[in-house]
Protein backbone atom coordinates (compact mmCIF):
# COMPACT_ATOMS: atom_id res chain seq x y z
CA UNK A 1 0.00 0.00 0.00
CA UNK A 2 1.31 3.09 -1.13
CA UNK A 3 1.30 5.25 1.46
CA UNK A 4 3.34 8.66 0.98
CA UNK A 5 4.79 10.42 -1.85
CA UNK A 6 8.09 12.16 -2.15
CA UNK A 7 8.63 14.78 -4.32
CA UNK A 8 12.30 15.15 -5.51
CA UNK A 9 12.92 18.69 -7.79
CA UNK A 10 15.82 18.87 -9.80
CA UNK A 11 17.34 20.99 -11.71
CA UNK A 12 19.35 19.39 -15.10
CA UNK A 13 20.98 21.19 -17.73
CA UNK A 14 20.16 20.31 -21.76
CA UNK A 15 23.22 19.84 -23.41
CA UNK A 16 22.32 22.88 -25.81
CA UNK A 17 19.46 25.29 -25.52
CA UNK A 18 16.10 23.94 -27.05
CA UNK A 19 13.94 26.79 -29.20
CA UNK A 20 10.40 26.46 -29.77
CA UNK A 21 7.95 28.68 -30.93
CA UNK A 22 6.89 29.44 -27.01
CA UNK A 23 10.05 29.79 -25.91
CA UNK A 24 14.26 28.65 -25.01
CA UNK A 25 14.50 26.28 -22.53
CA UNK A 26 18.55 25.89 -21.02
CA UNK A 27 17.39 23.68 -17.51
CA UNK A 28 15.37 21.78 -17.47
CA UNK A 29 13.28 21.90 -14.03
CA UNK A 30 11.88 18.63 -13.13
CA UNK A 31 9.85 16.98 -10.37
CA UNK A 32 10.25 13.60 -9.72
CA UNK A 33 7.51 11.83 -7.93
CA UNK A 34 8.50 8.63 -5.26
CA UNK A 35 5.84 6.43 -4.14
CA UNK A 36 6.72 5.22 -0.71
CA UNK A 37 4.65 1.70 -0.11
CA UNK A 38 4.22 1.06 3.75
CA UNK A 39 7.36 -1.57 3.29
CA UNK A 40 10.09 0.94 1.86
CA UNK A 41 9.71 0.11 -1.64
CA UNK A 42 9.47 2.73 -4.27
CA UNK A 43 7.84 3.13 -7.58
CA UNK A 44 9.05 6.14 -9.94
CA UNK A 45 7.16 8.91 -11.95
CA UNK A 46 8.16 12.23 -13.52
CA UNK A 47 5.83 15.06 -13.91
CA UNK A 48 6.76 16.95 -17.17
CA UNK A 49 5.51 20.56 -16.82
CA UNK A 50 8.03 23.29 -17.48
CA UNK A 51 8.92 25.80 -15.17
CA UNK A 52 6.29 28.40 -16.15
CA UNK A 53 3.46 27.83 -18.16
CA UNK A 54 3.98 28.32 -21.94
CA UNK A 55 3.68 25.61 -23.42
CA UNK A 56 0.28 24.40 -20.64
CA UNK A 57 -1.68 26.34 -18.14
CA UNK A 58 0.39 23.38 -16.03
CA UNK A 59 3.77 24.84 -14.44
CA UNK A 60 6.26 23.30 -11.57
CA UNK A 61 4.69 24.80 -8.73
CA UNK A 62 1.48 24.48 -9.81
CA UNK A 63 1.69 20.72 -9.98
CA UNK A 64 2.90 20.53 -6.57
CA UNK A 65 0.29 22.87 -5.07
CA UNK A 66 -1.97 20.84 -6.65
CA UNK A 67 -1.04 17.28 -5.73
CA UNK A 68 -0.70 18.72 -2.06
CA UNK A 69 -3.91 20.40 -2.07
CA UNK A 70 -6.38 17.92 -3.71
CA UNK A 71 -4.97 14.88 -5.96
CA UNK A 72 -3.01 13.10 -3.04
CA UNK A 73 -6.14 13.77 -0.23
CA UNK A 74 -8.37 12.31 -3.53
CA UNK A 75 -6.57 8.90 -3.16
CA UNK A 76 -7.36 8.89 0.41
CA UNK A 77 -9.96 6.15 -0.09
CA UNK A 78 -8.46 4.46 -2.94
CA UNK A 79 -6.38 1.21 -3.27
CA UNK A 80 -3.58 1.20 -5.43
CA UNK A 81 -4.93 -0.84 -8.35
CA UNK A 82 -4.05 1.32 -11.53
CA UNK A 83 -7.79 1.57 -12.48
CA UNK A 84 -9.00 2.51 -8.88
CA UNK A 85 -6.34 5.56 -8.81
CA UNK A 86 -7.20 6.51 -12.06
CA UNK A 87 -10.95 7.43 -11.25
CA UNK A 88 -10.07 8.52 -7.65
CA UNK A 89 -7.76 11.42 -9.21
CA UNK A 90 -10.73 12.03 -12.16
CA UNK A 91 -12.70 14.01 -9.59
CA UNK A 92 -10.23 16.65 -10.01
CA UNK A 93 -10.68 18.45 -13.37
CA UNK A 94 -7.63 18.82 -15.85
CA UNK A 95 -3.85 18.83 -14.40
CA UNK A 96 -2.73 15.67 -16.52
CA UNK A 97 1.05 16.27 -16.19
CA UNK A 98 0.67 16.08 -12.20
CA UNK A 99 -2.05 12.72 -12.47
CA UNK A 100 0.46 11.57 -14.56
CA UNK A 101 3.97 11.79 -12.25
CA UNK A 102 1.17 10.47 -9.39
CA UNK A 103 -0.03 7.53 -11.36
CA UNK A 104 2.56 6.46 -12.94
CA UNK A 105 4.69 6.00 -9.75
CA UNK A 106 2.13 4.05 -8.48
CA UNK A 107 1.93 2.45 -11.03
CA UNK A 108 5.52 1.01 -11.07
CA UNK A 109 5.46 0.29 -7.72
CA UNK A 110 1.95 -1.50 -8.12
CA UNK A 111 4.30 -3.58 -10.88
CA UNK A 112 7.45 -4.02 -9.09
CA UNK A 113 5.92 -5.90 -6.34
CA UNK A 114 4.53 -8.00 -9.18
CA UNK A 115 7.55 -8.61 -10.63
CA UNK A 116 5.62 -7.48 -13.89
CA UNK A 117 7.01 -5.02 -16.47
CA UNK A 118 5.19 -1.84 -17.30
CA UNK A 119 5.64 -2.66 -21.36
CA UNK A 120 4.14 -6.19 -20.35
CA UNK A 121 1.14 -4.76 -18.60
CA UNK A 122 0.64 -2.50 -21.52
CA UNK A 123 1.06 -4.70 -24.27
CA UNK A 124 3.84 -3.94 -25.78
CA UNK A 125 4.98 -6.26 -28.77
CA UNK A 126 8.53 -4.71 -29.21
CA UNK A 127 11.61 -5.43 -28.04
CA UNK A 128 12.49 -2.30 -29.70
CA UNK A 129 11.35 0.92 -30.64
CA UNK A 130 12.50 3.24 -33.65
CA UNK A 131 13.76 6.67 -32.28
CA UNK A 132 13.59 9.82 -33.69
CA UNK A 133 14.35 13.31 -32.99
CA UNK A 134 12.73 16.82 -31.81
CA UNK A 135 15.23 19.33 -33.53
CA UNK A 136 14.59 23.12 -31.89
CA UNK A 137 15.24 26.57 -33.63
CA UNK A 138 18.74 27.81 -33.55
CA UNK A 139 19.21 30.46 -31.16
CA UNK A 140 21.35 31.87 -33.73
CA UNK A 141 18.52 31.29 -36.49
CA UNK A 142 21.09 30.10 -38.72
CA UNK A 143 20.45 27.46 -41.89
CA UNK A 144 24.03 26.41 -41.46
CA UNK A 145 23.76 26.07 -37.42
CA UNK A 146 20.43 23.69 -38.10
CA UNK A 147 22.32 21.53 -41.26
CA UNK A 148 25.07 20.67 -38.80
CA UNK A 149 22.97 19.64 -36.22
CA UNK A 150 20.82 17.61 -38.29
CA UNK A 151 23.72 16.05 -39.63
CA UNK A 152 25.11 15.08 -36.64
CA UNK A 153 21.84 13.43 -35.58
CA UNK A 154 21.29 11.78 -38.48
CA UNK A 155 25.30 10.58 -38.26
CA UNK A 156 24.04 8.83 -34.78
CA UNK A 157 21.18 7.00 -36.47
CA UNK A 158 17.67 8.51 -35.87
CA UNK A 159 15.37 7.61 -38.20
CA UNK A 160 13.17 10.56 -38.09
CA UNK A 161 13.74 14.22 -38.11
CA UNK A 162 11.13 17.04 -36.51
CA UNK A 163 11.68 20.49 -37.48
CA UNK A 164 10.25 22.89 -34.80
CA UNK A 165 8.88 25.90 -36.95
CA UNK A 166 7.01 28.94 -36.65
CA UNK A 167 6.25 32.00 -39.03
CA UNK A 168 9.09 33.19 -40.20
CA UNK A 169 11.57 30.15 -39.70
CA UNK A 170 9.39 27.42 -42.19
CA UNK A 171 10.21 27.41 -45.98
CA UNK A 172 13.54 28.01 -46.01
CA UNK A 173 15.07 25.88 -43.01
CA UNK A 174 12.40 22.37 -43.78
CA UNK A 175 13.70 23.26 -47.88
CA UNK A 176 17.25 23.38 -47.00
CA UNK A 177 16.94 20.10 -45.12
CA UNK A 178 14.61 17.93 -47.70
CA UNK A 179 17.63 19.21 -50.28
CA UNK A 180 20.23 17.82 -48.37
CA UNK A 181 18.84 14.61 -47.37
CA UNK A 182 15.70 13.98 -49.99
CA UNK A 183 14.98 10.58 -48.13
CA UNK A 184 14.70 10.90 -44.85
CA UNK A 185 11.76 11.08 -42.48
CA UNK A 186 10.97 14.20 -41.75
CA UNK A 187 8.09 16.02 -40.37
CA UNK A 188 7.24 19.71 -38.53
CA UNK A 189 6.11 20.81 -34.92
CA UNK A 190 4.38 24.34 -34.58
CA UNK A 191 3.48 24.08 -31.75
CA UNK A 192 0.68 26.02 -32.54
CA UNK A 193 1.92 28.48 -33.58
CA UNK A 194 0.26 29.45 -36.59
CA UNK A 195 -3.30 30.99 -37.59
CA UNK A 196 -6.05 29.68 -40.26
CA UNK A 197 -5.18 32.42 -42.52
CA UNK A 198 -1.69 30.71 -42.91
CA UNK A 199 -2.64 27.89 -45.00
CA UNK A 200 -1.74 29.28 -48.52
CA UNK A 201 1.82 29.73 -47.00
CA UNK A 202 2.06 26.37 -45.23
CA UNK A 203 0.88 24.75 -48.67
CA UNK A 204 4.24 25.47 -50.08
CA UNK A 205 5.24 23.29 -47.73
CA UNK A 206 3.14 20.33 -49.44
CA UNK A 207 5.95 20.16 -52.13
CA UNK A 208 9.06 18.69 -49.35
CA UNK A 209 7.01 15.64 -48.64
CA UNK A 210 7.24 15.70 -44.98
CA UNK A 211 5.08 12.78 -43.11
CA UNK A 212 2.94 15.53 -41.54
CA UNK A 213 2.79 18.99 -39.37
CA UNK A 214 2.73 19.14 -36.02
CA UNK A 215 -0.36 21.46 -34.13
CA UNK A 216 0.13 23.55 -36.50
CA UNK A 217 -3.17 26.23 -35.16
CA UNK A 218 -3.81 26.55 -31.48
CA UNK A 219 -5.06 23.60 -29.99
CA UNK A 220 -8.88 24.92 -29.35
CA UNK A 221 -8.99 25.72 -33.20
CA UNK A 222 -10.71 22.10 -33.93
CA UNK A 223 -12.86 23.58 -36.76
CA UNK A 224 -9.55 25.37 -38.13
CA UNK A 225 -7.49 21.94 -37.87
CA UNK A 226 -10.31 20.33 -40.76
CA UNK A 227 -9.94 23.51 -43.04
CA UNK A 228 -6.10 22.76 -42.65
CA UNK A 229 -6.80 19.27 -43.49
CA UNK A 230 -8.67 19.87 -46.58
CA UNK A 231 -6.28 22.61 -47.88
CA UNK A 232 -2.95 20.62 -47.72
CA UNK A 233 -1.71 17.64 -49.13
CA UNK A 234 0.87 16.87 -45.89
CA UNK A 235 -1.24 15.11 -43.74
CA UNK A 236 -2.30 17.15 -40.43
CA UNK A 237 -1.16 15.43 -36.52
CA UNK A 238 -2.64 17.18 -33.33
CA UNK A 239 -0.49 17.06 -30.23
CA UNK A 240 -1.81 19.67 -27.86
CA UNK A 241 -5.55 19.26 -28.75
CA UNK A 242 -5.66 15.78 -27.63
CA UNK A 243 -6.67 15.58 -23.77
CA UNK A 244 -8.50 11.97 -23.70
CA UNK A 245 -9.90 9.19 -25.39
CA UNK A 246 -13.22 12.02 -25.89
CA UNK A 247 -10.67 14.29 -27.98
CA UNK A 248 -8.77 12.12 -29.92
CA UNK A 249 -12.29 10.22 -31.06
CA UNK A 250 -13.51 13.86 -31.95
CA UNK A 251 -10.43 14.79 -33.74
CA UNK A 252 -10.64 12.03 -35.91
CA UNK A 253 -14.32 11.58 -36.67
CA UNK A 254 -14.59 15.56 -37.82
CA UNK A 255 -11.13 15.33 -39.97
CA UNK A 256 -9.53 17.44 -37.95
CA UNK A 257 -6.23 15.27 -38.06
CA UNK A 258 -5.10 11.81 -39.19
CA UNK A 259 -2.10 11.24 -37.34
CA UNK A 260 -2.30 11.38 -33.48
CA UNK A 261 0.58 12.10 -30.78
CA UNK A 262 0.18 10.58 -27.53
CA UNK A 263 1.96 12.18 -24.98
CA UNK A 264 1.07 10.50 -21.48
CA UNK A 265 1.57 13.66 -19.47
CA UNK A 266 -0.81 15.52 -21.72
CA UNK A 267 -3.69 13.05 -21.37
CA UNK A 268 -3.16 11.82 -17.90
CA UNK A 269 -1.25 8.78 -17.49
CA UNK A 270 -0.14 6.03 -19.07
CA UNK A 271 -3.70 4.01 -19.06
CA UNK A 272 -5.51 6.89 -20.89
CA UNK A 273 -2.56 6.79 -23.63
CA UNK A 274 -3.31 3.26 -24.15
CA UNK A 275 -6.90 3.85 -24.75
CA UNK A 276 -5.96 6.63 -26.85
CA UNK A 277 -3.82 3.93 -28.81
CA UNK A 278 -6.51 1.37 -28.86
CA UNK A 279 -8.81 3.51 -30.58
CA UNK A 280 -6.59 4.94 -33.49
CA UNK A 281 -5.56 1.35 -34.16
CA UNK A 282 -9.55 0.31 -34.22
CA UNK A 283 -9.50 2.99 -37.08
CA UNK A 284 -6.31 2.07 -38.58
CA UNK A 285 -4.84 5.79 -37.78
CA UNK A 286 -1.51 5.87 -36.86
CA UNK A 287 0.08 6.65 -33.55
CA UNK A 288 3.80 7.98 -31.95
CA UNK A 289 4.61 8.74 -28.72
CA UNK A 290 5.92 12.55 -28.64
CA UNK A 291 8.24 13.82 -25.57
CA UNK A 292 8.45 16.57 -22.83
CA UNK A 293 12.56 16.44 -22.72
CA UNK A 294 12.01 13.55 -20.00
CA UNK A 295 14.38 12.39 -18.13
CA UNK A 296 15.34 8.47 -17.57
CA UNK A 297 12.31 8.26 -15.86
CA UNK A 298 9.88 9.90 -18.14
CA UNK A 299 11.61 8.32 -20.84
CA UNK A 300 11.82 4.49 -19.86
CA UNK A 301 7.98 4.73 -19.63
CA UNK A 302 7.48 6.35 -22.51
CA UNK A 303 9.74 3.79 -24.30
CA UNK A 304 7.39 0.92 -22.65
CA UNK A 305 4.02 2.99 -24.51
CA UNK A 306 5.56 3.10 -27.63
CA UNK A 307 6.01 -0.53 -27.95
CA UNK A 308 2.74 -0.93 -28.42
CA UNK A 309 1.69 -1.93 -31.79
CA UNK A 310 -0.22 1.09 -32.94
CA UNK A 311 2.69 3.19 -32.80
CA UNK A 312 4.04 3.08 -36.32
CA UNK A 313 6.03 5.84 -36.54
CA UNK A 314 9.60 6.73 -34.68
CA UNK A 315 8.38 8.96 -31.72
CA UNK A 316 10.25 11.93 -29.39
CA UNK A 317 12.16 8.76 -27.78
CA UNK A 318 15.46 10.24 -28.10
CA UNK A 319 18.77 8.74 -26.68
CA UNK A 320 19.67 10.40 -22.75
CA UNK A 321 22.36 12.04 -24.50
CA UNK A 322 20.31 13.77 -27.20
CA UNK A 323 18.97 16.47 -24.35
CA UNK A 324 21.97 15.48 -21.20
CA UNK A 325 24.63 15.27 -20.24
CA UNK A 326 24.10 13.18 -17.12
CA UNK A 327 21.23 11.63 -17.03
CA UNK A 328 19.40 10.48 -13.71
CA UNK A 329 18.75 7.31 -14.42
CA UNK A 330 21.01 4.70 -16.48
CA UNK A 331 21.38 6.47 -19.82
CA UNK A 332 19.49 5.20 -22.53
CA UNK A 333 21.16 4.37 -25.78
CA UNK A 334 20.79 5.15 -29.48
CA UNK A 335 20.80 1.40 -30.84
CA UNK A 336 20.83 1.26 -34.78
CA UNK A 337 18.65 4.08 -34.49
CA UNK A 338 15.84 2.21 -32.03
CA UNK A 339 15.94 2.22 -28.23
CA UNK A 340 15.73 -1.13 -25.99
CA UNK A 341 12.50 -1.27 -24.37
CA UNK A 342 13.10 -1.74 -20.36
CA UNK A 343 12.27 -5.41 -19.26
CA UNK A 344 12.80 -5.30 -15.77
CA UNK A 345 9.78 -4.77 -12.85
CA UNK A 346 7.79 -1.38 -13.73
CA UNK A 347 9.21 0.84 -15.52
CA UNK A 348 12.25 -0.93 -15.13
CA UNK A 349 15.01 1.76 -14.20
CA UNK A 350 15.08 4.31 -10.99
CA UNK A 351 17.75 7.39 -10.31
CA UNK A 352 21.38 6.68 -9.41
CA UNK A 353 21.41 8.39 -5.96
CA UNK A 354 24.35 10.21 -5.96
CA UNK A 355 22.92 11.38 -9.19
CA UNK A 356 19.73 12.24 -7.76
CA UNK A 357 21.39 13.94 -4.87
CA UNK A 358 23.59 16.23 -6.80
CA UNK A 359 21.22 17.70 -8.69
CA UNK A 360 17.82 18.30 -6.71
CA UNK A 361 17.10 21.50 -5.32
CA UNK A 362 14.18 20.99 -3.31
CA UNK A 363 12.52 17.72 -1.48
CA UNK A 364 9.03 17.75 0.15
CA UNK A 365 7.04 15.05 1.05
CA UNK A 366 2.64 14.13 0.35
CA UNK A 367 1.40 11.61 2.99
CA UNK A 368 -1.93 10.30 1.73
CA UNK A 369 -4.99 10.43 4.07
CA UNK A 370 -5.83 7.51 5.62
Amino acid sequence: MIEAFRLHRISIPLVRPFRTSFGTEVVRDVILVEAVTSDGASGWGECVTMSWPGYSYEYGDMAIDVMGRHLVPALAECGDDPHDVRAALRVVRGHPMAKTALSTAMLDAWLRERDQSLASYLGATKEFVDSGVSVGIPTTESVDALLDEVGGYLAQGYLRIKLKIEPGWDLEPVGAVRRRWPDILLQTDANQAYKRSDADHLRQLDEFGLLFHEQPLEEEDWYGHVLLSKALQTPVCMDESIHSVESADSALEFGACSVINIKPGRVGGYLEAKDIHDLSMARGVPVWCGGMLETGIGRAANVALAALPGFTLPGDTSASDRYYKVDVTEPFVLEEGRLRVPTGPGIGVAPIPEVLADLTVWTGELRIPR
